[in-house]
């Protein structure tokens, strides 16, 4: 059985940065109706770090859920567009794991970068996006925090490819936030942020 992508992509008017990653966990380990919902997966924990000093920056205190309305205003704020690789799918095990993960549809970049006239700079936050985004570049994947740069829509892009926030990756929290404050810091300063 196929599944579509739940979410529209996020898609600030004055994005400088797109993060893509693969799909959305199974419903049940949502704890918001956002991208990067597991409680298990560290993509806010990191921006909290990197942007706050704080890891739990982006939780609501005392309960066990993200606060949707804060990460959006801060992604407003920061011009920074979200979205994944992946359009249908079909899991394979019926669970979370990029492992079974079969991309049966994938983005159309065009239509999204055509939404984000600013957006220069892509970020892959995973194996699985990385080597479906290449698919669709047809392109070779960049190497771990070392941009490629391309031509795309008269365009010249960056793309880098980070590790997964997922905690099944082996790499520390504070490692993680590292590289992601290294290329956050490239990305949005190049781009006047």
């Amino acid at each position: 059985m196929f599944e579509l992508h739940p979410l529209p992509f996020f898609l600030p008017k004055n994005a400088k940065v797109l993060f893509l990653g693969s799909f959305p966990p199974t419903k049940n380990r949502w704890s918001m109706d956002f991208y990067y919902p597991n409680l298990q997966n560290d993509m806010w924990r990191i921006i909290g770090l990197v942007f706050f000093n704080d890891k739990n920056h982006f939780l609501l205190p005392s309960q066990k859920v993200f606060d949707k309305e804060k990460i959006i205003a801060f992604l407003e704020d920061k011009g920074i567009a979200l979205g994944d690789t992946a359009v249908k799918v079909h899991r394979a095990k019926n669970n979370s794991s990029d492992n079974f993960l079969e991309v049966v549809e994938a983005i159309d970049l065009e239509a999204v970068l055509l939404s984000i006239p600013h957006c220069y700079s892509i970020v892959t936050t995973g194996g699985k996006a990385t080597e479906v985004l290449a698919s669709v570049l047809k392109i070779k994947e960049p190497s771990f925090n070392e941009p490629i740069f391309f031509d795309f829509l008269d365009r010249k892009m960056s793309w880098y490819r980070l590790p997964s926030t997922s905690r099944a990756y082996p790499k520390s929290l504070d490692e993680k936030a590292r590289l992601y404050k290294k290329m956050l810091e490239e990305v949005l300063v190049k781009e006047g942020r």
